[in-house]
């Protein structure tokens, strides 16, 4: 693809366009949104110069004359979002449409002395608290979010606090005459000793043009442990940028898993620094794509301190002309001593146009350390495939089986049963047949 530089005057001048038309609030947020605008005209849009974006160009994002997403409180009822609840199971469950909260869509039974709220709402009462956790940071896009931010969510998890059952934070976009863009920012803080799982969902109401630019920041305290889910299925005509940042205290567990089946051009970040002894940080990933999508999966696990552990495990499947890639770094600090991690990156390829660049990476710093990687592409077994048509099952058949068996691994080690149901039955949905496959 021949690169339009996004880093024009005219894109970053639409932006802060753009970013007059937001209304006041707390001196807290104005200027950590004042902040946030500042530090992205300074940097600009990415371009495929840059090493970290090289696979990915954003100038179609660029180039979109987006509009502030408004509250329409009454446009979807409930049914309308039934086919993703999953209220039947979740303790909390809060729903945001077109990146508002939504207080009638919402199921709210907290556990006692747990924070579950919409961020909005917290920046109103306690804004000076609130803004703390949402520093601007370093690259475009999250600098970006911190401008534009006007809700999310925000749950706190008291010392000691054992919830069984999952929070789901349901991200909701409508069909719209006009692009729109939405910046969801989502806190989650985990106290000392607590457990938590947390689902985010991102999903759309028709195939609508739109660009959504989430940062969740993941804070898990001494001996807690975080199992977050996210799960990406925009419509196939959307942008979407996300960044999850986790933090970990000693002993802390944290476990993420990132699905990513929508989406046009999508950038799945993840950044965990395991910043306690006796951590754990284990990344799970799945992106299946299909027609001209693009998924660029770009993470970093930090090892600051010694005797932590960290396990990542990413799988693709692409068919049609989309592209994947899997840019994955170890880092081993010189003080991390001890450190054990292991990371795997493994591919299926079912069209000859599907490209997949794989970049696994460690950078080590310590000597007395465990650090393994690899990854794999090919495409369906054939021996497997021959076992299955003797016996009896048709070609294309097999290979829908195969498929399914490769991705679904990464599925099935969710812990959210409901999820993981539907997860599969979409699976099952995406898995074409090969163009020109005979039966047996």
């Amino acid at each position: 693809m021949t690169e339009i530089l996004a880093t024009t005057d005219s894109a970053v001048d639409r932006i802060a366009t753009l970013h007059a038309e937001l209304a006041g609030g707390p001196v807290a947020l104005q200027t950590l949104r004042a902040d946030g605008l500042a530090r992205f005209r300074e940097l600009g849009f990415p371009t495929t110069k840059q090493e970290e974006w090289i696979y990915t160009n954003v100038a179609p994002i660029a180039r979109m004359q987006f509009r502030l997403a408004e509250r329409r409180p009454a446009l979807i009822d409930r049914a309308a979002i039934e086919s993703w609840s999953l209220a039947g199971e979740a303790a909390i469950e809060l729903v945001f449409v077109d990146g508002h909260y939504s207080d009638s869509l919402s199921r709210v039974f907290v556990p006692s002395a747990v924070t579950a709220r919409s961020l909005a709402a917290m920046l109103a009462e306690r804004a000076e608290l609130v803004a703390s956790h949402l520093a601007a940071r370093d690259g475009a896009f999250t600098a970006l979010n911190a401008a534009f931010l006007h809700d999310g969510a925000y749950l706190a998890i008291p010392e000691g606090k054992v919830i069984d059952r999952p929070i789901h934070l349901l991200f909701v976009s409508t069909q719209h005459a006009s692009p729109q863009m939405t910046s969801p920012r989502v806190v989650v803080l985990a106290g000392r000793s607590s457990e938590v799982k947390i689902v985010e969902s991102y999903v759309s109401i028709g195939e609508a043009t739109y660009f959504t630019n989430a940062v969740t920041e993941i804070v898990a305290g001494e001996n807690s442990r975080v199992d977050h889910t996210r799960v990406q299925l925009e419509s196939e005509s959307a942008f979407h940028v996300s960044l999850t940042s986790i933090q970990q205290a000693r002993d802390s567990r944290v476990f993420s898993h990132a699905i990513q089946l929508g989406g046009s051009i999508v950038r799945n970040e993840i950044h965990a620094t395991l910043d306690g002894e006796g951590s754990e940080c284990r990344l799970d990933g799945l992106f299946v794509l299909r027609g001209s999508q693009h998924v660029d999966n770009h993470t970093v696990i930090d090892h600051a301190k010694p005797h932590a552990t960290s396990e990542e495990f990413y799988k693709g499947v692409l068919d049609g002309r989309s592209r994947g890639i899997f840019d994955g770094k170890i880092v081993v600090r010189k003080d991390a001593q001890k450190t054990s991690s292991r990371q795997t990156n493994n591919n299926l390829l079912l069209s000859n146009e599907a490209i997949i660049d794989s970049k696994p990476q460690l950078e080590i710093l310590a000597d007395d350390v465990k650090c393994t990687h690899g990854s794999t592409i090919g495409q369906i077994d054939e021996e497997a495939l021959f076992y299955l048509q003797s016996r009896g099952v048709g070609r294309t058949e097999a290979r829908g089986i195969l498929t399914f068996a490769f991705a679904s691994e990464i599925v099935g080690r969710l812990e959210v049963e409901t999820l993981k149901s539907r997860l599969e039955t979409a699976l099952l949905g995406r898995i074409p047949a090969p163009s020109g496959a005979s039966e047996r």
